[in-house]
């Protein structure tokens, strides 16, 4: 067997593979040997079809095996002759047999790019000292309040105005036939003048009673999110079963109280402030990786290989559709494609797949290990972020030594970022006085 290397770059190589006729011709024999022992041909005894007959019959699918036998048998070997460590699976493209000559084919494979040993030692980063104000605290009490808030129903005889909980029943029709889109809903509850479904449609409930009926006609706008509705003019059919008003607790002992796990309305301010100060160390550590991450790339180039670009890409539209899925949404719904996705996120794969590789080669050169100790210890860690007891996480990756090996990697990823961090030089600064950037939150502030 001949096997000749080309590089196309550094990261991706053909391997030009070539196996002698004399082995094409003994894997011809042997299959069509096999075939003859096995094949009911009419006209014919067990095993006395003459080979002519039987390469008329089944030369196509003989030869599809034997191609297959070929390319795996001298693959593997072509891997161990040349040294090659590929990554992922190899592109083949065979060609078809030629029963009278020697057999090529090209395999196209990737391997991670080699790089000189990082100095990493002496690098200097700036560490923003946040703290927590008490204008913080109070912003978030304030969404705290209004996400206790409750809908009473409004007793007075009074038209819908804007302010207003509107809860109804709506059917949507194009054409006088009911429109999939906008299908039967009953207690749809909708605040009037926020524009859940768009502004027109809140303002043509405007000055309805309780339990009147009303027909409209809404036009959704070209750039509207759901993409089954773009562009469409829809005729509702509406009943407004109820008005509701809402109603805000005043921030006292009692409202703290009324969380169930605070006495007073200080202990709820003490523990916003602890949550808030556990972001912010959350937010120093993130800002610190990203100038190690920075200060690795200025310092290294090299090429990535395309099957972890798009093994990284994979896991940021997974994620996605999953984030979609868990409020009952699809791409579609939101104007997006897989497609669109991969072209937006593209940089953001190249730039993870550049930083495990740097934080690799820290690994590798600093002979790095993930310890029983440091092992215990990451599944302590798990366990408290997604409140489950240990022994259910370390049940999990027991059962699955592919993601236990992938989740040791991860802690020696963080032991090379610290060992960088821990060699280089921290200048602590004081950030300009901000709010936080998202005052409001689906998630309860007073959760630890």
């Amino acid at each position: 067997m001949k096997v000749n290397v080309e590089d196309v770059n550094s990261v991706k190589k053909i391997l030009h593979v070539e196996i002698p006729a004399e082995k094409v011709t003994e894997e011809l024999n042997s299959a069509y040997g096999l075939l003859k022992k096995n094949a009911k041909i009419k006209g014919f005894r067990p095993g006395k079809a003459p080979r002519s007959v039987l390469e008329r019959l089944y030369r196509k699918d003989v030869h599809a095996d034997v191609v297959s036998k070929l390319i795996q048998s001298s693959f593997a070997d072509a891997v161990r002759e040349t040294g090659l460590k590929f990554i992922g699976s190899p592109q083949l493209d065979p060609p078809e047999l030629d029963a009278k000559g020697p057999y090529n084919f090209d395999a196209v494979v990737e391997v991670n790019p080699e790089l000189d040993d990082i100095e990493f030692k002496g690098l200097t980063f700036k560490r923003t000292k946040y703290s927590v104000g008490e204008d913080e605290v109070d912003i978030q009490l304030k969404v705290l309040q209004q996400n206790m808030a409750k809908q009473v129903k409004i007793e007075e005889d009074r038209p819908l105005q804007a302010g207003d909980f509107a809860v109804i029943d709506y059917e949507g029709f194009q054409n006088g036939k009911p429109y999939e889109a906008t299908a039967k809903t009953e207690n749809f509850t909708v605040k009037i003048g926020e524009g859940r479904l768009t502004k027109e449609f809140d303002e043509k409930l405007m000055g309805m009673n309780a339990g009147e009926q009303r027909e409209i006609t809404v036009s959704f706008p070209e750039d509207y999110f759901n993409i089954k509705l773009k562009n469409q003019q829809v005729d509702f059919q509406i009943t407004l079963r109820e008005i509701r008003k809402e109603e805000i607790a005043a921030l006292d002992d009692a409202f703290a109280k009324s969380l169930g796990k605070f006495e007073t309305l200080e202990d709820l301010k003490n523990m916003i402030k602890e949550n808030l100060t556990q972001g912010y160390e959350k937010r120093m550590e993130q800002e610190l990786n990203e100038q190690v991450f920075e200060s690795l790339i200025n310092k290294t180039s090299f090429e990535l290989p395309e099957i972890l670009v798009d093994y990284e890409l994979e896991n940021i539209i997974s994620d996605t559709e999953r984030r979609f899925s868990h409020q009952n949404r699809s791409l579609e719904e939101v104007g997006l494609t897989r497609e669109n996705l991969r072209e937006q996120y593209r940089e953001t794969a190249e730039k993870q797949v550049r930083r495990h590789i740097l934080l690799s080669k820290v690994i590798e050169q600093e002979k790095l290990a993930c310890s029983e100790e440091d092992l215990e210890k990451g599944f302590a860690e798990m366990a408290k972020t997604f409140n489950q007891p240990v022994e259910q996480i370390k049940g999990f990756y027991d059962q699955n030594e592919e993601q236990l090996e992938f989740f040791k990697h991860t802690l020696l990823e963080k032991q090379a970022i610290k060992l960088i961090i821990d060699n280089g030089t921290i200048e602590d600064v004081v950030p300009e006085k901000e709010l936080p950037e998202n005052t409001e939150t689906d998630s309860d502030p007073t959760e630890s």
